[in-house]
């Protein structure tokens, strides 16, 4: 299969050739820049995310697409489903507003709770940590798609999976060029 690529590969003049990287180098741009134009739309770092655990059933399941918006004028709400970042942490996390607390000066910090989970977040914070800020937040979901997200999930959990569809994509261009 790889053999076969290489061998289309050095049949293609330096015009064809060039095509193809064009053409690819398209696709990203193109990618890139609907990413860069939806956070600018959304307000958010991370207009869209993917539901990793179970915490959050039943409202969203492992798996499920999130639309994010973090307007820096809407105030953050008891109740709301928010998507935030913890120090020391790659990985954003979904869960609900629990509680807010108000200081003198007017700032609002906040404490969340996975809907599945005993108890809130606490434990998840960084260490010292006992409330989170406006700072800490990448977003509110705002609207969602079931399981699409399940195929990032499994190209991350199963990384065979993600050289399979690699090369799924790449026999499609093979097989469907002009």
């Amino acid at each position: 299969m790889f053999d076969g690529f290489l061998d289309d590969l050095k049949r293609m003049n330096k015009r064809q050739f060039l095509y193809q990287v064009l053409s690819f180098g398209m696709i990203v741009s193109s990618a890139l820049m609907i990413w860069k134009g939806l956070m600018v739309f959304t307000g958010s770092e991370s207009p869209i995310v993917v539901v990793l655990s179970g915490s959050m059933e039943p409202a969203f399941h492992r798996g499920d697409l999130l639309f994010l918006t973090n307007y820096e004028e809407e105030p953050v709400r008891v109740g709301e489903i928010v998507v935030f970042k913890i120090e020391g942490r790659d990985i954003p996390i979904v869960h609900r507003v629990l509680k807010l607390h108000e200081k003198n000066n007017g700032t609002i910090k906040f404490l969340t709770k996975g809907d599945n989970n005993s108890v809130d977040d606490r434990g998840l914070y960084a260490p010292g940590q006992q409330w989170l800020e406006k700072s800490d937040m990448v977003g509110r979901a705002r609207g969602f798609l079931p399981y699409v997200g399940m195929v990032t999930i499994l190209m991350n959990e199963y990384p065979k999976v993600k050289f399979a569809v690699l090369a799924c994509l790449g026999l499609y261009v093979l097989v469907h060029r002009e």
